[in-house]
């Protein structure tokens, strides 16, 4: 994956263009003024909006934190610039890939169990748990965000009933997840009857014992560290304060981008508007679903949203563009450059390694 350079083509940012095609065609059929959004975008705060980006780059930075913690609770040994990196990959595959939920996760899955064999159960088991963390988070943000509304008076009952619906699907997910973490027999049993149905398929042709058995081997890390977790809450609270700061800089990133428009437009943002629409579509993110929700669908709402708690239609469109240059964007290609990076120095260690077995070989 990370092993050979990736290279820009067309193909590399045809989800993203479309899901921005897709938005601006939304905007054309409810009839949003654009060149009104061009003209709010003009009079931005460019001030205000660096410190937008400043919270894009602490936010990856707290997130990548929180999952670290995890990692040495469980006696994997990466380095905070390491966690940092490959939390970068992780946006760059989740952009790419149209599986937002768990391709990021994949990438580094394989990017920390390609250079420490054998921890793949344990990497598994902190990316699981700091799911289970964000996503209880995010329930209790959009809890936040619901009683903000009522105390000012402004609750939409569109929104209302969307954010209901939202809280109660995320802790039907949530529950799931927390019972296959504890129902080892389960998982063990639906691992065995997967293969022995590729085993069925491939008519004997494949014989997958080894496989079998590094499978269950890496479940059986896998549950065992999640043991571990269950018998030390100290290490989650401290994963749960990273990532409690990540959650709140992701806020602000949206706060800043208003903020930075308020001279221009007059308008002056709400804190429980924010909370209520970052975490809608940070929810229907974390939904293991396969979705392509990098790809405009997440403009879209974020701009509903908005305009059904209050906000002019081309101060929505226009924050909303903002805020996705920066959440979108900007993330993509840091990852992009992070990647080529990984490539470039995983290619060089390869180099390096059949070097050296060439001149060990060439001595005997």
């Amino acid at each position: 994956m990370a092993s050979k350079r990736f290279q820009v083509t067309w193909k590399t940012v045809l989800l993203p263009v479309v899901g921005l095609l897709a938005f601006f065609l939304y905007l054309y059929v409810f009839n949003v003024d654009i060149p009104r959004i061009i003209k709010t975008a003009q009079g931005i705060d460019f001030s205000i909006y660096f410190l937008a980006i400043v919270a894009v780059v602490l936010q990856t930075f707290f997130f990548a934190l929180s999952w670290r913690s995890l990692l040495s609770f469980l006696s994997v040994k990466l380095s905070v610039a390491r966690s940092f990196l490959y939390v970068w990959f992780g946006i760059f595959m989740d952009v790419l890939i149209p599986a937002e939920s768990i391709s990021g996760e994949i990438s580094r899955v394989y990017l920390v169990t390609r250079e420490q064999n054998g921890a793949g159960g344990k990497v598994v088991a902190s990316l699981v748990v700091q799911r289970l963390i964000g996503m209880g988070v995010n329930v209790v943000s959009l809890f936040i965000g619901i009683l903000a509304l009522f105390f000012r008076g402004h609750v939409n009952s569109l929104v209302l009933n969307l954010t209901l619906f939202i809280i109660v699907v995320t802790t039907i997910f949530l529950v799931l997840l927390i019972l296959l973490c504890v129902k080892e027999k389960w998982t063990l049993k639906i691992i065995d009857a997967v293969i022995r149905f590729v085993e069925y398929v491939g008519r004997g042709r494949w014989r997958l014992t080894k496989v079998r058995q590094e499978v269950i081997k890496a479940a059986r890390m896998f549950y065992s560290s999640m043991k571990e977790f269950g018998r030390a809450p100290k290490a989650l609270f401290k994963s749960l304060f990273w990532n409690i700061l990540s959650w709140l800089l992701s806020l602000g990133v949206s706060y800043f981008v208003f903020l930075s428009l308020e001279e221009a437009t007059g308008f002056s943002i709400h804190w429980s508007v924010i909370i209520i629409t970052c975490s809608i579509v940070t929810a229907v993110k974390a939904i293991p679903l396969g979705v392509p929700f990098e790809a405009g669908l997440p403009e879209i709402t974020m701009s509903t949203f908005y305009i059904l708690l209050g906000v002019p239609p081309d101060v929505s469109a226009t924050a909303t563009i903002l805020t996705r240059l920066l959440t979108m964007w900007l993330r993509f290609f840091i990852g992009f450059a992070v990647q080529q990076w990984l490539g470039i120095e995983a290619m060089r260690v390869m180099s390096t390694n059949n070097k050296a077995v060439t001149s060990k070989a060439g001595k005997t």
